[in-house]
């Protein structure tokens, strides 16, 4: 078959050609990739094949690695080049590739095949970190069989199996519909007054918007690169108020367009199928379901570490929220402070205590500048050097923004990586790290890793490079700490290479890790330089960032706890009956949400806000009751990162080297604890991140 989505995107030790792959391409790719794992799954499990991990995992692996891989390379181009022929193409196998995958998880020969070689793995004397590696995964693969419905009698497996094949079609829908809806609305300025306080980077970026649209004046989109500055810049209230609510009702019954793009009965009836999902397994809720593979032991237990975070953040967060209305009150003549102004009062608040402003800031984060300072903030840290790919042409890349790196040591090429950085509109929202490959030790070769990493930054206008906030550097060295756990594993067994087989409430250790070496005054000295004069940041204005480094950290705080509460707490106590619509149960979830800003919040939205429709994470991603992933990775990637803080400079090469072997290079080889006791020499502390955070005074 020649096809692009085989011959090209699936070579083992060459680039995937993205370039080459197109939406007709994968129906075809698809069914041929259905039908050859299907008949390895058949051999495999034939009665006749002997039970051995070289006559069963390893061609099973090969077989649903190739389905895999394809099957992500379509999920990514829809997500990053978004039209109606990637929607259909994805759509058009979807419940076709969702089916398969339940069929693998209950198949009962392979469950039982699985099984018998778990058996054999521990009666085994070998403990090599290959055996231990493959042990892990029989483990992970057990746990996964029996969440995937494997044990139900043959009747519950087929509903399990319908479920399972909605669900996802919600999620896509969940997706697409936000999308469509953030860029179904825009804000059209024509009275350049109305720009006032806006960086001169957002006016120009908005100019050049309405000359695509073929419009006077200026354009803001509903995308994040266009409303941030707005909402934290424009002096024009009503311009601030009006991009907030058309943002904030997005996907939702009162959206700009109308409600066509409504999420709320989609969120009710996938939390609704959740839950039939988790009784079918005999779990009293999805967020037992979602916490079976996890480091935290049970949703209460999730909730009470949350509340505990509340408590010592809350008393700050009062503060943040008393000095801002002050603030506003007193200096800007806004008596009653509304959402749309607390972006706004905040940057004026922050200028006026600290002297120093986001944008003057920005000025000096040059994309280019910043790229090559967090490649050697890398090489410090792990031993590896960064280049870009040279001498292909064309690239093979799915847009021309998109840049294409190598990663070695010591000569030799571990790995690759795409980077997506800028905003458009064919792109869905945030930053991401997917993989396009993983590694995997094979008899003949090392198939080396290959990561894509995607931000939506503002582009470039005319020939001024891209300027990031200092926000912007933070996303991109986080997302980067996700590339990092992918691309330097030493582990040659895919399932548990890499961040896969990672519990999920860990898998943000290594991003959030990354953070903290933003803050670094010998990192930012070298990544950078101001755009008109070429000068790096001033020590005097990286001290007042220091300074102002904790500014509002415990109404941020609470905001995460908020979201992190919210999640788990719909999927603990919302359980709908077989007859409730998912419109009210989608009303019920919002209902919630109110509930636990009332206890949690100090800064409630406006009644129109409509948050819970565009929280993607839970709806549409993979942190369904965990999204408190975050905050739980954040006590670990304090307390890592306070390992090199007590090292001192000096010694950052040599706990680096430990960092990655205890935790980047072993992967999922191995439970989360284990990796993080073994770099720490003991269990995680929260005092770290309070401490970080400027909290402990207050806990």
């Amino acid at each position: 078959m020649n096809n692009p989505f085989l011959d090209q995107l699936l070579t083992r030790e060459g680039l995937p050609r993205y370039d080459l792959i197109a939406p007709e391409h994968v129906a075809p790719a698809i069914d041929h990739l259905l039908s050859e794992a299907r008949a390895t799954l058949a051999r495999v499990t034939d009665p006749a094949t002997p039970v051995s991990w070289e006559t069963v995992m390893e061609p099973l692996t090969d077989a649903t690695e190739r389905l895999g891989r394809v099957w992500g390379a379509v999920h990514h181009m829809s997500g990053v080049m978004d039209s109606p022929e990637w929607r259909d193409a994805v759509n058009s196998r979807l419940a076709e590739v969702t089916a398969f995958w339940t069929e693998l998880a209950q198949h009962p020969a392979l469950f039982a095949s699985t099984k018998a070689l778990d058996a054999q793995f521990k009666q085994q004397p070998g403990k090599d970190a290959s055996h231990s590696a493959r042990q892990r995964s029989l483990e992970n693969s057990l746990r996964a069989f029996r969440l995937g419905g494997a044990e139900l009698p043959e009747e519950q497996k087929k509903i399990f199996a319908e479920l399972q094949a909605r669900l996802a079609q919600l999620n896509q829908k969940f997706s697409e519909q936000l999308l469509d809806s953030t860029n179904a609305t825009v804000v059209h300025v024509t009275d350049q007054a109305r720009l006032d306080g806006i960086p001169a980077h957002a006016v120009e970026s908005a100019a050049a918007e309405a000359k695509k649209r073929e419009l006077d004046g200026w354009v803001f989109t509903l995308q994040h690169p266009s409303v941030g500055p707005v909402l934290q810049f424009a002096k024009d209230r009503s311009l601030r108020e009006e991009i907030y609510r058309k943002q904030a009702m997005r996907a939702s019954e009162i959206a700009t367009e109308g409600p066509q793009n409504d999420n709320g009965p989609i969120m009710g009836e996938i939390l609704k199928l959740r839950q039939e999902q988790a009784a079918l397994l005999g779990y009293k809720n999805a967020a037992e379901v979602s916490l079976a593979p996890k480091m935290a032991d049970s949703p209460q237990q999730v909730i009470d570490f949350l509340m505990d975070l509340a408590a010592k953040a809350r008393p700050a967060a009062e503060r943040d929220l008393a000095e801002l209305r002050e603030f506003a009150a007193a200096t800007l003549n806004i008596q009653d402070l509304q959402a749309w102004d607390v972006a706004y009062a905040s940057e004026q608040l922050r200028q006026s205590r600290y002297a120093f402003s986001e944008e003057e800031v920005r000025q000096y984060f040059q994309l280019p500048r910043v790229l090559q300072g967090l490649f050697r903030v890398i090489r410090t840290l792990f031993a590896v050097d960064i280049k870009p790919v040279m001498g292909l042409a064309p690239l093979p890349v799915w847009h021309k923004d998109v840049q294409l790196f190598e990663i070695s040591r010591t000569g030799k090429t571990i790995g690759h990586f795409y980077l997506d950085l800028y905003a458009r509109s064919t792109k869905r929202g945030g930053a991401w790290m997917d993989d396009s490959r993983g590694r995997r030790v094979l008899r003949d070769a090392t198939q080396t890793p290959i990561a894509l990493l995607t931000c939506n930054f503002s582009p470039p206008v005319g020939e001024k490079p891209t300027t990031l906030t200092h926000d912007d550097v933070i996303t991109l060295f986080h997302e980067f700490g996700h590339g990092l756990h992918h691309l330097l594993t030493q582990v040659g067994e895919l399932d548990v290479s890499g961040i896969n087989g990672v519990e999920w409430d860990a898998v943000e250790l290594p991003s959030q890790f990354m953070e903290n070496f933003c803050w670094e005054w010998e990192n930012l000295s070298h990544m950078t330089a101001h755009v008109e004069t070429g000068a790096p940041l001033p020590k005097a204005l990286f001290e007042k960032m220091i300074a102002a480094k904790n500014f509002q950290s415990g109404m941020f705080m609470l905001r995460q706890v908020e979201f992190s509460v919210f999640d788990m707490k719909i999927h603990m106590d919302l359980l709908p009956t077989q007859t409730d619509q998912p419109a009210d149960i989608g009303r019920s979830i919002e209902s919630q949400l109110w509930a636990i800003r009332q206890k949690i919040a100090v800064l409630v939205p406006p009644t129109f806000n409509r948050f819970a429709q565009s929280f993607s994470h839970i709806f549409a991603g993979g942190y369904a009751a965990g999204y408190y992933s975050y905050k739980w990775a954040e006590v670990l990637s304090a307390d890592a990162y306070a390992a090199f803080e007590e090292a001192g400079t000096a010694r950052y090469p040599e706990v680096g080297q430990r960092f990655w072997q205890e935790i980047l290079a072993v992967g999922g080889s191995r439970p989360a604890m284990a990796s993080f006791t073994a770099f720490r020499g003991r269990a995680p502390q929260v005092e770290p991140l309070l401490r970080h955070n400027g909290l402990l005074a207050t806990a």
